[in-house]
């Protein structure tokens, strides 16, 4: 706990999560950037580790798909790219935002998944490389479902 004099020359205390003062703002007041991103920039979160390799290898692999498919693969793109992004906003809320935030993660996995099935039925991905990405978003929704449901 830091102490400092707050608004009119109070005495507040305030609790930092480096331990630390902070002087720039009256009466120790983190902004939300401040203290969201010294939270999660110390954590490991390896469900996003995971999604990020998942979606590179996804969008890789759509990467020279003839323009016959161009919406499946856009919506490769967007379903593969929501997978990290909505992960990682989830890992810096709280309640049922954070819960929310999983559930579109975990509702993106199993959509990439069938645009990229959908596109190996037609024959213009390698199935290889597509089965590699499926069993990455696959872990990331194991993971997933596991922060939707804790075990007790």
């Amino acid at each position: 706990m830091a102490e400092n004099a707050g608004v009119k020359g109070r005495l507040c205390r305030c609790a930092t999560l480096d331990s630390g003062l902070l002087t720039h703002w009256p009466g120790c007041m983190n902004t939300t950037e401040e203290s969201m991103h010294q939270a999660v920039s110390e954590t490991k979160f390896e469900a996003l580790d995971i999604a990020l390799q998942a979606a590179g290898t996804a969008i890789a692999i759509v990467g020279r798909v003839p323009t016959k498919f161009r919406s499946l693969v856009d919506q490769v793109i967007r379903s593969a790219s929501s997978v990290p992004a909505n992960l990682a906003e989830g890992h810096g809320r709280v309640g049922k935002s954070r819960l929310h935030h999983y559930r579109i993660a975990y509702g993106s996995a199993k959509e990439v998944e069938v645009h990229l099935r959908l596109l190996v039925g037609a024959g213009v991905v390698d199935r290889a490389r597509t089965s590699e990405a499926v069993e990455l978003f696959d872990r990331v929704r194991a993971m997933t479902w596991r922060l939707l449901n804790p075990r007790p």
